[in-house]
């Protein structure tokens, strides 16, 4: 009795066994045929994506074969048609001169992560850079790249895919004496404002918002500024001898209160003109003076000159101007008046001349 058999698999084949088996009889033999000499090679060619097996080192004499395979990270080129395999000749050179025979790998496939993205090249040396969406952060690791993995020849990622999550606040802190919008509220979002306002004082002088009133969540748990302060900022009385305000006026002088002087006839301003209420309650730049003498040149020609006598220029300049306009007027009115009685006189001449005589 005869067992039966199942048909026959066919042997699987080296896809490439038979061309590198032919090309390592060809460089024996072309070996064979060199003559002997002394150490024609001083180095062994390098390339970037293979190396030689077994590490030679040079000098090495005519006919000596190099085997190259790939790097760590690399992997032969499909359908490879590329010799690897080279031999030192006499005259120094090798042949067959090799070219890269190896490419990159490439490390598993990147997602782009959800209200984000991510660029950049999977082969092995290269990076991949995430970023997110307007009003998400980025949790993790910003940049990966394709590297060797723990065995030394394979190629993973240098970490886990980092993720974008919402941008959220927290509330802003309380102030005292003041109070802030939607404080109600447990969380922010992403460019939610806030909006800062002082509580109504219970003294004689009224409260102040020093800093800013609007505050921005601008990052996770950050907001775009310190909070203001509610606090009293008074200023003592501007007063400038020799001088008057005269802009600005006041009984009391709050933060960010501005006044604006000038001097009396026959003095000049040294200083600011203008001076502002700030939080130290102090007026900046300093008050300034008014020193007797002559005008400086910044001076306005109010200071210098005095309201009346601008007055005088003004008037002077119509008078001017209505002189002018007079004497036009009447060189018109005498030119036409001559001009009438020249034509009268004309039509009477030309009246006689046309009368026949009796």
């Amino acid at each position: 009795m005869t067992a039966s058999r199942g048909p026959r698999r066919a042997p699987r084949r080296r896809p490439f066994s038979s061309w590198s088996h032919f090309v390592g009889i060809l460089l024996v033999t072309l070996a064979l045929w060199l003559p002997a000499s002394t150490d024609a090679c001083d180095e062994i060619p390098r390339y970037e994506s293979m190396k030689a097996k077994g590490n030679p080192v040079p000098p090495v004499s005519p006919g000596f074969a190099v085997e190259y395979e790939c790097r760590p990270g690399y992997r032969l080129i499909v359908p490879l048609v590329r010799p690897t395999t080279t031999v030192c000749l006499a005259d120094g050179t090798w042949a067959p001169p090799l070219q890269e025979a190896c490419t990159r790998k490439s490390c598993p496939q990147l997602t782009e992560p959800l209200n984000g993205r991510v660029e950049g090249s999977f082969q092995f040396g290269s990076q991949a850079n995430y970023s997110c969406n307007e009003g998400y952060n980025l949790v993790g690791t910003p940049v990966l790249h394709c590297q060797l993995a723990g065995d030394g020849n394979n190629v993973a990622w240098s970490g886990d895919p980092p993720q974008c999550e919402k941008i959220l606040c927290q509330p802003p802190k309380q102030i005292e004496n003041g109070i802030f919008s939607n404080s109600h509220k447990d969380i922010f979002e992403y460019n939610e404002v806030v909006t800062y306002s002082c509580k109504p004082s219970t003294g004689p002088d009224e409260y102040s918002l020093v800093g800013e009133s609007r505050l921005i969540c601008t990052g996770p748990n950050k907001w775009s500024s310190n909070p203001p302060e509610c606090k009293v900022v008074k200023c003592p009385y501007p007063s400038l001898p020799d001088g008057t305000i005269v802009s600005g006026f006041g009984k009391k002088y709050y933060y960010k209160a501005e006044v604006q002087f000038e001097c009396n006839q026959g003095y000049s301003l040294e200083g600011s003109r203008k001076i502002v209420c700030e939080a130290n309650n102090a007026w900046v730049p300093e008050i300034p003076r008014c020193v007797k003498g002559r005008p400086t040149p910044d001076e306005t020609p109010s200071q210098s000159l005095g309201a009346g006598a601008i007055a005088g220029i003004i008037i002077g300049i119509c008078v001017f101007l209505g002189l002018i306009v007079l004497c036009c007027f009447m060189y018109h009115k005498k030119k036409r008046k001559g001009k009438t009685e020249g034509t009268a006189a004309y039509s009477t001449y030309q009246n006689k001349s046309s009368t026949p005589a009796q």
